[in-house]
């Protein structure tokens, strides 16, 4: 088996020191690829995640990640798997605290759920979610962090 190819753009729109960097964003990506894809990472504030659920969710809040994929290629054009992952920083880190995680952590976990959206996983029924989390676990736990879905009550 290939291992799959990347072509990753990373995006901050907001300048804080503590953000990952594109070599962190890498390496989650490519944990969670299972093929060739083609994506943008954009790293946004309260403001423009709120602003891009509102438009293409029909919810007005900020959320923690978007992901955007871009399938209307026609039948039988094989080409990578392309799309776009929005990151709300502000939303990322509040969870972050209130489950008693890192923020890099989170972050890694958040762009592992991400991939796995583009690659058609989702979390609309019990068992889709517990198909997901369970790949999320995997992925995240190989690449040395904590299990995602297990929020440390001491904090």
């Amino acid at each position: 088996m290939t291992t799959p190819q990347l072509s990753l753009s990373v995006q901050y729109a907001l300048k804080l020191a503590d953000l990952p960097n594109r070599h962190q964003f890498r390496r989650w990506v490519k944990a969670a690829l299972q093929g060739d894809a083609e994506v943008t990472l954009r790293v946004v504030d309260a403001e423009e995640g709120q602003s891009l659920n509102r438009e293409y969710r029909d919810k007005d809040y900020a959320t923690n990640v978007l992901t955007f994929v871009f399938d209307d290629m026609p039948e039988g054009v094989d080409l990578p798997l392309m799309g776009d992952i929005v990151l709300c920083d502000p939303v990322v880190r509040r969870e972050a605290q209130e489950q008693g995680k890192t923020l890099e952590a989170h972050y890694a976990h958040l762009v592992v759920h991400g991939i796995l959206h583009m690659q058609g996983y989702d979390h609309e029924t019990d068992a889709e979610a517990e198909e997901m989390e369970a790949l999320e676990t995997r992925i995240v736990t190989k690449l040395g962090y904590d299990n995602p879905y297990q929020i440390k009550k001491d904090q």
